[in-house]
């Protein structure tokens, strides 16, 4: 059986990125809620190593410019168990 590819982020960003432009789509947005949704796996592994919602909201906002509360946090995460895909 061939091996199924796998695609780094990056990778899978440049694809949609082209995706879209081909079809002449502006830049995707993602209003909070889908975004803190999308990184729910992230904000758990964090806070399993200990950081609060005002670290993670912190290290978001120094990679994005963005700025988020901790609360926006609580608030959108999604549990492990309702997350899309999840296995268990």
């Amino acid at each position: 059986m061939a091996d199924v590819p796998s695609f780094t982020l990056p990778e899978a960003l440049r694809a949609q990125q082209h995706l879209r432009e081909t079809l002449g789509l502006g830049e995707e947005r993602f209003p909070v809620p889908a975004f803190v949704n999308m990184i729910s796996d992230e904000i758990e592994q964090l806070r399993d190593t200990g950081r609060s919602d005002a670290e993670i909201a912190a290290l978001i906002e120094q990679a994005s410019g963005h700025e988020l509360s901790p609360d926006d946090l609580a608030r959108y995460y999604t549990p492990a168990d309702e997350r899309h895909g999840h296995e268990g």
